[in-house]
């Protein structure tokens, strides 16, 4: 008998070969930032010790740098950090919004919604419903790559079409769209506080601070124009390529054809950040896409509190001297209303959340209430963990001095070259989507790269807000191709039941169709705004002193 020659692999195949390997040596974030905050405060100490300073453009402030490790930085760390945890701006905004879309999640009152959306659809309009679905679908944070894909699925099947269709397209349109959504989410929330404070390392420059809408108006218009491509791929491409291929209509047991257990639909965990396919099964529970009839009159019911709501803010911020209008009488640029949004979106999801619970009996108490926000909590402990070493990382960067001096650098070295209109802002992007392939968390990335190039776009003309919207471009489109995503194994769980040999490259070969598409058209979207210089959103605009 002889040997088998190996299969010899493709130069695609090697480059995801090559991007596992890599990203698999990269730290998980809190080593990677606690090694970039001792090498922030090393470098810093250097800076200090040869009194480097720097002249912010603009005004007569000279910032000079200060070290980590002498006396004074070592005090100012023992002493302040409490604070810079404390102080780190997402918590702010984050968890009170992440406790009360808790409550909405928990209760039912989200998910409910996704179900009549998709179970509303016409056949024809599946498609298009399947990729506004998914890219709103950050509303629900992570929980939408574990229920959306394969309601996608049974939707499909059950109205005649492809199920394989709904699974790759649900999974797509929610991960290459996640930084959009049409209301704002709590990743809203998380990247405005970081943007917001990392511009402490320019004092004196006038900019319009970031909030949770200040991208509102960009994510509304991007929420629909993805939506619509990702359904024209997944109605034009992806189906009509299943079929083609003759992928399973209905899962297949794997035993019963003999194959290997590593062939079959369970995975073994891919990073500690992974989800197993008995983790899927727990979770989604394989839920209906039509609604009983108490869930119906709950949807109902909390669109009538939302209607009520509506009315009771409108009414108190028309009525004249309202005390959420600025000293101007208005509402832009700043205003009481603006710095409400937080409270506001608060109110919202507790309220609707709270009174589809009652109607369908998943809220009978005000314990159910308070269990339900400490469970949206136990969910983001990861995150309260990094945000320790986020918030430190931050607070040295801006107490340094050395962002200061990195975002001045920088601006003078992209204006020697030439470079500072809009291929700048597409070069910063490319860069997001080449980082986005080994760092999946966008906190983490965002704190990273908001540090360096929000200043430094700053020094160019460039509000944060609209810095802010450029990384959202880069931040999503590539990460449903990069095999760090631990989602891409919950998706390959989920592809195995209907093709149990599917590997990770099945998987990744067909996300890609979407990859592109998403990008360009949202950076497509960006120069509009860009050269039209439209309002991002309330208050903000693209240019500083220009909102």
């Amino acid at each position: 008998m002889s040997a088998q020659t190996p299969a010899k692999v493709g130069i695609g195949q090697r480059l995801l070969d090559g991007i596992e390997r890599i990203g698999n040596r990269l730290p998980e974030p809190f080593t990677l930032f606690l090694g970039l905050f001792l090498i922030t405060g090393a470098i810093s100490t250097a800076m200090a010790l040869a009194n480097v300073s720097v002249s912010i453009p603009g005004s007569d402030e000279i910032v000079t740098i200060k070290g980590l490790f002498t006396g004074e930085g070592m005090a100012w760390l023992t002493t302040t950090m409490g604070d810079n945890y404390i102080g780190f701006p997402p918590l702010a905004t984050v968890l009170p919004i992440l406790l009360a879309v808790g409550v909405a999640e928990k209760s039912g009152m989200l998910a409910a919604a996704v179900r009549v959306a998709f179970g509303s659809s016409p056949r024809w309009l599946l498609p298009y419903a399947v990729g506004f679905v998914g890219v709103v679908g950050s509303i629900m944070a992570d929980s939408a790559f574990i229920i959306i894909p394969p309601l996608a699925a049974l939707v499909f099947k059950a109205a005649g079409r492809h199920p394989m269709a709904g699974l790759i397209g649900g999974f797509a349109a929610t991960g290459a769209g996640y930084s959009t959504s049409i209301v704002p989410t709590s990743l809203d929330a998380l990247f405005a506080g970081i943007t917001t404070s990392v511009m402490e390392t320019l004092p004196g420059v006038e900019y319009q601070a970031v909030n949770p809408v200040s991208n509102y108006y960009f994510n509304i218009v991007a929420s629909i124009v993805l939506a619509i491509i990702a359904g024209f791929i997944i109605d034009k491409l992806i189906e009509p390529n299943m079929v083609r291929k003759g992928v399973p209509r209905d899962y297949v047991d794997a035993t019963k054809q003999g194959l290997d257990k590593k062939y079959q639909a369970k995975t073994v965990a891919y990073s500690e950040n992974s989800v197993t396919a008995e983790e899927v099964e727990a979770a989604q529970k394989e839920m209906s896409p039509k609604l009983e009839p108490a869930e119906k009159k709950g949807l109902l019911w909390a669109l009538l509190a939302a209607l009520a709501l509506t009315a009771v803010i409108l009414v108190a911020v028309l009525i004249p001297d309202s005390p959420w209008r600025n000293e101007d009488g208005g509402f832009l640029p700043k205003s009481p209303l603006l710095s409400s949004i937080v409270f506001i979106v608060f109110a919202y999801f507790m309220l609707m959340g709270v009174v589809y619970g009652l109607v369908v009996g998943t809220v009978r108490s005000m314990n159910d209430i308070v269990r339900m926000m400490a469970e949206s909590i136990i969910d983001m402990m990861s995150f309260l963990i990094l945000a320790f070493i986020l918030g430190q990382f931050i607070a040295l960067f801006n107490w340094t001095g050395i962002g200061s001096w990195i975002a001045v650098a920088g601006a003078s070295g992209l204006e020697a070259i030439g470079l500072t209109g809009f291929a700048a802002i597409i070069g910063f992007m490319l860069l997001a989507s080449v980082l986005n392939l080994f760092i999946v968390s966008g906190s983490s990335m965002w704190t990273l790269m908001a540090a360096v190039f929000v200043p430094l776009f700053a020094l160019l003309g460039y509000e944060p807000a609209f810095i802010q919207a450029a990384f959202r471009v880069g931040d999503s489109a590539t990460q449903v191709i990069t095999p760090l995503n631990p989602y891409m194994i919950v998706l390959l769980g989920l592809v195995r039941r209907y093709e149990p040999t599917a590997g990770l490259g099945t998987v990744i070969s067909r996300m890609f169709p979407f990859v592109i598409p998403f990008w360009l058209a949202w950076a497509a979207l960006l120069a509009l705004w860009y050269f039209l210089d439209l309002p991002l959103g309330p208050g903000n605009g693209i240019f500083l002193g220009q909102s």
